[in-house]
């Protein structure tokens, strides 16, 4: 149970911070506690907007920890605050882009395992141009790339391959060839990370397709199997190498 008192969060960002800890917020979030009530606004976004990311969750006009980690914040626009931890073990999220296998199909749904602990469906009429006469060629085994559109803990999580105006924005069955392999939550979240340098030095070495879900998995295809195993092994081995020893690693590669 947190104690009534806590500490300043923007002290603790940076901070290791544990479940139960307490941070306060400045006095200019306190007008909108919740974070829930939208205004109609045609300039910026309002001071008083704060978004609660992973690990956080509101407690009065503070934040409670329910997840052991570093504490982030993001200042720009409506001021973001979350915990960067390692987690392995995925909890679904509503909105979140994730990539699932096909494990079984159930009259007109397809069961996926997508690293929860139970497994999602997704309906065929889930596909962009898909009709009754139209479904879609989706077999047992099949990667998808789709976005939850269902997640809480009273039911079983639903995703669709389409976004709200009915376009496959990118998502739907992943091509054959390819490797698929897990990586941690914290890694992943890096990776998706606007101008992530990772992924630009990547580019430099070998042209390659990627697909990251925010459940962990990767999947990659190059030209080649070599090609496609050592960015496999480049980017399993970026949660634990400095920005300096990874360039050194592709700059032996590039001398290959």
């Amino acid at each position: 149970m947190a104690a009534e008192s806590g500490r300043a969060a923007e002290a603790c960002v940076g901070q290791v911070v544990l479940p139960g800890d307490l941070l306060l917020l400045p006095a200019h979030y306190d007008e909108d506690a919740e974070g829930e009530r939208l205004r109609l606004s045609t300039g910026a976004a309002p001071a008083g907007r704060l978004l609660c990311g992973p690990g956080l969750r509101r407690s009065g006009a503070g934040l409670l920890v329910t997840k052991c980690g570093l504490l982030r914040h993001r200042p720009a626009g409506p001021g973001a605050y979350w915990v960067d931890s390692q987690q392995k073990r995925y909890v679904p999220v509503k909105g979140d882009h994730v990539i699932g296998i096909v494990t079984a199909k159930a009259g007109d749904v397809f069961k996926l395992d997508v690293g929860g602990s139970e497994l999602a469906s997704l309906s065929y009429l889930a596909f962009e141009g898909a009709t009754k006469r139209n479904r879609p060629n989706v077999q047992v085994g099949d990667l998808i790339y789709g976005q939850f559109l269902v997640a809480n803990k009273d039911m079983e999580p639903e995703m669709v391959c389409i976004d709200s105006s009915g376009k496959s924005s990118g998502m739907g069955i992943i091509g054959q060839d390819g490797f698929l392999f897990k990586v941690s939550l914290g890694l992943i979240r890096k990776l998706l990370a606007p101008k992530c340098e990772i992924i630009q030095e990547l580019s430099q070495l070998y042209p390659f397709e990627l697909v990251l879900g925010m459940n962990g998995r990767i999947w990659v295809k190059a030209k080649t199997v070599q090609q496609t195993l050592i960015i496999v092994n480049i980017l399993e081995a970026c949660e634990y190498m400095t920005a300096e020893q990874r360039r050194q690693a592709l700059a032996k590669l590039s001398g290959n």
